[in-house]
């Protein structure tokens, strides 16, 4: 191997010379500041851990608990120790956790106290080795293990092609698929990000996002990282804390309804907003309406960015004035690097401004999906591009517009919802036929789940009964916010279901 390209090595290398400074500072009552030394420390004593169980090479660390900073370490270690980590919405249920466990065969599982039992039980019978827990309030057997280790650690050296990560992604039939992201995906996009959005000495970042998924957990962390900046660390997002706090921050990310939810706050004005310097917004379509609403209130352009769990980020609109505007309803052009391509249901490039397939390709682009070899082929072209599933055009410019998703995701607050998933755990419920989930326009959420249910013969499901038995199968942004029962869905001449007839016919349902 000619050079570590381990992650870990390169966001250690940006840790500012005096390790005593703050690197995190959580946003509770009492708030618990946390040194570069600190990161440096327990993220060594994590990685001898792991280094301790003598796992096997490639072992996957799933990671189930609740949003902390000692989480965002064990995050750090993984890397360090040369491992694959495996991050789980903490939303998921029992029959996800079953499946994604199944899927991974971690080697280890990480989960809150309150859920050992039967996370446990699951993964000991799926063959994992280790189970350890980790709670929000510093406790768990996981932290008490790691404290007997040194906290001195050299990082394993990896190669820009190892795998760093595995993030699932629901399947349009119901079957998650676990993309494969490297060493050289997440580093490569984290410099390119580092360098496009202008990353300053002295930038802070509000961090209130999850740190499941990819904006909080590699575009927010590893920018901060990267670029030896302190963090004010929100467990979870409360809009009139994030705007006490805006005057000692410079960076703040987030999904579109947090942005609708601080625009519901009077104290959001200029003044609180003086110090920021970048206000970024991805994960989901932001409206039109909401991009302006929050400029003419703060002053500031909000950038619209996208990406996707297989590729980290693909797209931004500019941040410096010099490379363009940004523009409300656009995601911006290609980042460098990046190819991003338009085409035809033939193959074929689009002109300009023609509506057609979003494909994309790059070093930030992943290694394919876990253990599904024909299923990653299918994905890529024959010319190497990625099809994202996503149905798009781009300008003379090079700003990119997404205009819908031919796969037919829901994205409600920032989380991917597939119909098919919850289609599939609704048909399997007493006194349903046959079930149509469709996504409509939320003024909080940008699109909410709702589900149209035909009732088997003889029977009279309860719509509020349907809604709180999902709650015990699946996550909770799956679950749909509205339940109509019918007699019968609405079909073409092929029999297939028209659910864009369904979507027009609740578009006004929340007012959106």
């Amino acid at each position: 191997m000619t050079q570590n390209a381990n992650l870990f090595s390169a966001l250690r290398a940006a840790f500012p010379t005096d390790l005593d400074r703050v690197a995190i500072e959580t946003a509770d009552a009492e708030p618990l500041y946390y040194t570069w030394r600190d990161l440096e420390r327990g993220t060594a004593m994590l990685a001898n851990l792991l280094e301790s169980l003598a796992l096997p090479p490639g072992a996957r660390i799933a990671v189930q608990t609740e949003k902390s900073v000692e989480a965002l370490m064990l995050y750090l270690a993984v890397l360090r120790a040369g491992f694959v980590y495996l991050p789980l919405n903490t939303a998921y249920q029992r029959s996800e956790i079953e499946y994604f466990i199944g899927n991974a065969e971690p080697s280890v599982v990480v989960c809150t106290s309150k859920n050992f039992g039967w996370v446990s039980r699951i993964a000991f019978s799926a063959g994992t080795a280790h189970v350890f827990t980790l709670d929000d309030d510093r406790s768990g057997s996981l932290l008490q293990r790691a404290a007997l280790h040194s906290d001195r650690h050299t990082p394993v050296p990896r190669a820009a092609d190892d795998l760093a990560a595995i993030l699932y992604t629901s399947g349009t039939t119901g079957r998650s698929k676990g993309a494969m992201l490297s060493h050289g995906n997440l580093l490569s996009n984290a410099r390119v990000l580092k360098q496009y959005w202008g990353w300053q000495p002295g930038d802070v970042l509000i961090h209130a996002l999850p740190i499941f998924h990819v904006h909080g957990l590699f575009v927010a962390t590893h920018g901060a990282l990267l670029n030896g900046s302190k963090m004010i660390w929100f467990s979870r997002f409360d809009p009139k804390a994030v705007i006490a706090r805006l005057p000692e921050a410079t960076v703040f990310m987030g999904v579109p309804t947090l942005y609708v939810r601080l625009l519901h706050e009077a104290a959001l004005t200029r003044a609180a907003c003086a110090r920021m310097r970048l206000f970024v917004s991805g994960s989901a379509p932001m409206l039109v309406e909401t991009f302006e609403a929050f400029r003419e209130r703060t002053g500031h352009t909000i950038l619209e960015r996208y990406g996707m769990s297989e590729t980290v980020m693909l797209t931004s609109n500019p941040c410096d004035p010099k490379d363009g505007e940004r523009r409300g309803g656009t995601v911006g052009p290609a980042l460098p690097g990046v190819g991003v391509r338009v085409v035809d249901d033939a193959g074929a490039p689009c002109p300009a401004g023609e509506i057609g397939h979003i494909q994309v390709r790059g070093p930030n682009v992943f290694q394919g999906y876990w253990r599904m070899p024909e299923k990653t082929a299918e994905e890529f072209t024959a010319d190497g591009w990625f099809k994202t599933g996503d149905v798009g055009r781009i300008d003379a410019q090079g700003y990119v517009t997404i205009v819908g998703r031919s796969k037919d995701l829901i994205i409600s607050g920032g989380y991917n919802v597939y119909p098919a998933e919850i289609e599939g755990t609704l048909n399997d419920l007493a006194g349903v036929a046959e079930s149509a989930v469709i996504g409509v326009p939320h003024p909080d959420f940008g699109e909410a789940v709702v589900a149209v249910v035909v009732a088997r013969p003889g029977s009279t499901p309860d719509a509020a009964a349907l809604i709180d038995e999902l709650k015990s199968k699946i996550a909770n942004f799956k679950v749909p916010k509205r339940v109509f029962v019918v007699t019968e869905l609405p079909r073409n001449a092929m029999g297939k279901v028209q659910k864009k007839l369904l979507r027009e016919q609740h578009q006004g349902l929340f007012g959106g």
